[in-house]
């Protein structure tokens, strides 16, 4: 079995944004970057899987060189191979962003037949949005272009003789989708708890040998005008004293708040 994880490296989730002077860009001077959330989880259920099926995991990006980090630190978890899809200087909307990794899987998949046709991956892992622009599209976008089935959403994968059992959560319960393979799913950070990079798994990393693929695709119909940091909300906090002297104070807020 053979299952593709997509990750994008964002800034570290709680980390205070600040955006360039044009407005164009964040600001990444003082910033720590780490692998979207949903998409630690999807890792995480790919080893699993593997774990218990056997195969191998493949983990892909799209960005600089800087995001070979986020690569490594997949494999140090459990995935195979890793392939980074080179960003350039370009500038990158959903729709070139899914164009670019449609191509990069397709390049991927022939390299992987073994009689000159394309092997697909049986399983395409996507996170459901990503940390930083949380636009919900490239997933969708290039399981649409590859032509095949898609569900959102995802908190529990089951891998059947010829199709992938997914579970979506809904209020009070689950929906269960059977998709055949291959398939493409978007998975939702609480699939699983990632687990911690071994020392093996470190060292192992860091000699895994990164492939490399030209990003090839024209810009989508979606322009950035400007980014905006809204004002910080300043909360006032009042101490309304220490110890037993504090009661009184404290059942005259209860008694304002109407819960007495």
């Amino acid at each position: 079995m053979k299952i593709l994880c997509c990750v994008k490296r964002v800034p570290a989730p709680g980390a205070k944004i600040n955006i360039t002077a044009d407005g164009q860009d964040v600001d990444a001077a003082h910033l720590g970057f780490t692998t979207s959330p949903h998409e630690e989880c999807a890792v995480e259920g790919a080893v699993q899987l593997i774990e218990e099926h056997g195969g191998e995991v493949t983990v892909m990006t799209l960005g600089t060189s800087d995001a070979e980090e986020q690569l490594r630190y997949a494999v140090s978890v459990g995935a195979h191979h890793a392939v980074l899809v080179d960003a350039g200087d370009n500038t990158w909307d959903p729709q070139r962003i899914a164009a670019a990794l449609t191509a990069a899987i397709q390049d991927v998949e022939s390299a992987n037949g073994s009689d000159g046709t394309a092997e697909p991956f049986d399983l395409i892992l996507f996170g459901n949005e990503s940390a930083d622009s949380g636009g919900f599209q490239v997933g969708i976008r290039v399981a649409h272009a590859l032509g095949r089935p898609i569900v959102q959403g995802i908190k529990g994968i089951e891998i059947g003789d010829d199709a992938i059992i997914a579970r979506r959560e809904i209020d009070g319960g689950f929906e269960v989708y059977e998709l055949p393979r291959p398939a493409v799913l978007g998975v939702k950070e609480g699939l699983n708890l990632p687990r911690y990079p071994t020392m093996k798994g470190r060292l192992a990393s860091k000699k895994v040998e990164i492939g490399t693929v030209g990003a090839s695709a024209d810009a989508g119909g979606q322009a950035r005008l400007r980014l905006h940091r809204p004002e910080e909300a300043l909360s006032e906090t009042v101490i309304l004293g220490t110890g037993p002297e504090a009661a009184a104070a404290v059942v005259d807020v209860l008694d304002e708040l109407g819960v007495l």
